[in-house]
């Protein structure tokens, strides 16, 4: 089994059971899509590992640890950087700038590209989610969300696709900043 193969399997394992947030759909299926928007630009197997894991420990019981002892240093080292500090003890509502702006200081201080390869496929694969869920609810999608405001989620869309600028000559960043435009519209 490749390095890929074996990431999908220990995703697939790690998010069994789970639905995505606001629909009902396997959990798995996000981080299969970031990685197939990674692959559309890069043929990296690290970083296509890291894009199947990177919400394993985030979202499981997974130790950023055992990432590094099965999958390898740069793996966890790009898994760590899609890893949010949550705050624990404290609401998500509260901590939900705090959280952003840390995540898009440690984005734009990367030295490794495969880390805003990474965060390109996950935001995008988001946005994407967002979009269909805001073509059918409209505004009243922000009741789903820690962070209500959409000006709030505007400025954090907008300041990330700006942070991911240097990848605008692939089709994927295009995408999401259509896609930022288009929900944001009149959000600020």
């Amino acid at each position: 089994m490749t390095e890929f193969e074996e990431a999908i399997r220990f995703a697939v394992e790690a998010h069994s059971g789970v639905t995505r947030k606001r629909e009902s759909t396997p959990y798995i299926l996000h981080p299969l899509e970031a990685a197939v928007i990674v692959g559309t630009m890069t043929s990296d197997s690290e970083v296509l590992a890291a894009a199947v894991l990177h919400d394993t420990v985030e979202d499981t019981d997974t130790a950023i640890e055992e990432i590094e002892a099965r999958f390898g240093l740069r793996v966890a080292a790009l898994v760590a950087s899609e890893t949010e500090n949550k705050y624990p003890g404290r609401p998500k509502s509260e901590t939900w700038r705090i959280r952003k702006e840390e995540a898009l200081a440690e984005l734009e201080k990367a030295s490794d590209p495969g880390v805003k390869l990474l965060w390109l496929g996950d935001k995008l694969s988001n946005m994407r989610s967002l979009y269909r869920g805001w073509k059918i609810s409209g505004d009243a999608i922000w009741k789903n969300f820690n962070q209500r405001d959409p000006a709030q989620q505007a400025w954090y869309y907008r300041a990330l696709t700006a942070a991911l600028s240097e990848l605008k000559g692939y089709e994927a960043w295009q995408e999401l900043n259509e896609l930022v435009e288009t929900v944001f519209k009149g959000a600020d």
